[in-house]
């Protein structure tokens, strides 16, 4: 493994936090925590009761609390996610957070609570009055969907004391458990991030079945037991919270947080359900083709097809890509991109100890300072790359809204986080798209095409296909018509269900895949820790493709008002920061054209290139 490191080039490529802290011992992590608890106190003292006549104080000095929580709450997050077995950090991480729930359920819970409380007459009168409570409007409207569903002050207060004990510290464990998950394969212990590289990047099917046999067979017993129990955890605690909270069905908290009706979310799936699985059979029957299987084993799914130049692309060489592309779109993301990476915001390598995944904090910090860093499980394959352009897509977002928008506006509904991220995959493949199409090489655009239909395929339908897991895990019956009450599901059911929502979407048995080796796949899914969150990926997926579809439409006023929608952060929903383009997301077809604009149109290039590359093979 460390050979591979030094060739792939990522053992500096590890991002400085010391704009933060120095170090989990420095002292400065602790004072800043009591800092917190001062100013928690004394915000509390100053305006409980008191927000008619000092909303627009109390907005801002709870902006300045929030910026300091940024600063420790990135920094916690960050050293843990590198570093999840060491004591000393877990150690830390705990103690901080207790004091910080404590504090925020003694002090700060009042002020949501009591901004629900306003009359619209008096937030009227605030909004002609105060400059600082006008601009928050956005904010304190999203606050106030929720009206009718806050408890008492008192209960409020008390989950959030308890917060750090309830599901989301299952959640927690269940990470450091899974890192430390190794799989022997060949004779050498690998984690789980190493093992499915293999499943995607490998040539040879044996070696695929082999690595997907592995994992699948780590992932059960005891470890399946765990995460049924961590499932059932969270299923539990989301029923009781719905119950009392009075919310209509389990999703309905997810959806109004994404500013979205039920009736679009339905759309959604059902377009995918309905499109997008038969357009999924047809793309997999040309790779089988490829492959030369009759039958394709789940294992061969992301398979690259067999002239796929699979070399590593080194870390210095996939950043050069990534930059070009984003400057073929927009300077101003360009100059963005370069920063985070001149900064060292960037972790890449993939260590033992090291969370497995990929993510993107961006966050406002004292001073108002809007800073961002990503971490990556870099192997350097074409994936890899691909993943680095989606989280700096993540980054130039959050950066422009934290700008645009300040600390309590910044963050955007799961549903459009990801469009910044995907439009930058879509930037990155279509600048190597037309390299390609320059060069002639048409059996090199053929596996560029085909590895960017099976990404969109697992951020589309494949998340689609969680969704529906996790809807029957919250309760909802086979059909997805009504919701149930929630029974504790064993491991072996958990595997079942999964298998059913894998087969609506694949085919049946033998229809295209022989699916083995693959019931116990949904253990490792961290996202069901965060209920409904994985619908969020296709949302945004086919969004950003219809949004990409628009730019020769548009010419040169699409750039501004791309620039425009990200600079939004949270202040619009998904229906007002996409009129400037003309799209509704709230019709169904809108769906089927966001399939139609990035799959459809990709398999039948796909299928084209296919047939002019058997052509020339048989001359």
């Amino acid at each position: 493994m460390k050979n591979n490191k030094v060739k792939i080039g990522t053992e500096k490529v590890r991002w400085d936090l010391s704009f933060l802290y120095l170090g989990i011992t420095d002292p400065e992590i602790e004072k800043d925590a009591e800092k917190f608890a001062q100013l928690a106190k004394k915000f509390y003292l100053k305006h409980n009761n008191n927000l008619a006549n000092t909303l627009g104080g109390a907005i801002s000095d709870y902006s300045e609390i929030t910026m300091l929580l940024n600063k420790i709450g990135m920094y916690l997050h960050c050293v843990s996610s590198v570093n999840s077995s060491d004591s000393v950090i877990k150690a830390k991480k705990a103690s901080i957070e207790r004091v910080i729930e404590k504090n925020s359920g003694n002090y700060l819970e009042f002020f949501n609570l009591q901004i629900i409380k306003l009359t619209d007459s008096e937030l009227q009168k605030l909004y002609s009055e105060n400059s600082i409570v006008l601009k928050h409007k956005p904010w304190i409207e999203q606050i106030r969907l929720f009206k009718e569903n806050i408890l008492s002050e008192e209960v409020e207060s008390a989950l959030t004391k308890r917060s750090s004990f309830g599901p989301s510290a299952w959640g927690e464990f269940f990470e450091e458990v899974e890192t430390d998950l190794l799989f022997i394969y060949k004779k050498k212990k690998l984690n789980l991030t190493e093992m499915i590289h293999i499943v995607s990047e490998s040539k040879s099917a044996k070696e695929r079945f082999l690595a997907m046999t592995v994992i699948n067979d780590g992932l059960g017993g005891y470890f399946a037991k765990f995460s049924a129990q961590n499932l059932y955890m969270v299923s539990g605690a989301n029923e009781v919270e719905r119950e009392e909270r009075k919310y209509k069905h389990p999703m309905e908290y997810r959806n109004r947080s994404n500013r979205v009706s039920d009736d679009v979310v339905r759309a959604l799936h059902s377009a995918i359900l309905e499109v997008g699985g038969p357009i999924a059979k047809r793309y997999y029957k040309l790779k089988a083709k490829h492959l030369g299987l009759k039958k394709l084993n789940w294992s061969d799914r992301n398979a690259p097809i067999p002239f796929a130049d699979t070399t590593v692309i080194p870390f210095n060489e996939a950043t050069k890509i990534v930059v070009s592309a984003y400057e073929s779109f927009s300077p101003k993301i360009a100059e963005i991109v370069k920063k985070i990476i001149e900064q060292k915001r960037i972790d890449a390598p993939v260590e033992r100890n090291k969370k497995g995944g990929a993510y993107n904090i961006s966050v406002v910090l004292p001073g108002n300072k809007t800073v961002s860093v990503n971490f990556l499980n870099y192997l350097g394959g074409n994936r890899d790359v691909m993943t680095y352009a989606h989280e700096l897509g993540h980054a130039v977002h959050g950066i422009l809204a934290g700008e645009a928008q300040g600390v309590l506006m910044e963050n955007t509904p799961i549903i459009y986080a990801e469009t910044a991220s995907v439009f930058g995959e879509m930037t990155t493949f279509n600048f190597l798209k037309k390299k390609l199409i320059e060069s002639g090489d048409r059996k090199s655009l053929l596996v560029l095409i085909m590895g960017k239909i099976d990404d969109m395929l697992n951020t589309a339908v494949r998340q689609i296909s969680f969704s529906n897991f996790e809807r029957r895990l919250h309760g909802m019956d086979k059909e997805f018509k009504n919701w149930n009450k929630i029974e504790k599901l064993s491991a072996e059911k958990l595997s079942s269900v999964w298998l059913d929502v894998t087969k609506d979407f694949y085919g049946k048995e033998g229809e295209i895949f022989k699916y083995n080796n693959m019931e116990n796949m949904w253990t490792y899914i961290s996202h069901f820790h965060r209920p409904f969150y994985v619908y969020g990926y296709a949302f945004g997926e086919l969004l950003t493709q219809s949004l990409y579809a628009l730019q020769d439409k548009f010419g040169d006023k699409f750039e501004p008002l791309y620039l425009e929608l990200l600079r939004a952060g949270g202040t619009k929903d998904a229906i007002e920061l996409l009129k400037p383009f003309g799209l509704d997301p709230s019709n169904e077809k809108f769906w089927i054209d966001g399939i139609s604009h990035g799959l459809d149109s990709l398999i039948n290039e796909a299928e084209k290139l296919t047939k002019e590359i058997a052509r020339k093979n048989k001359k």
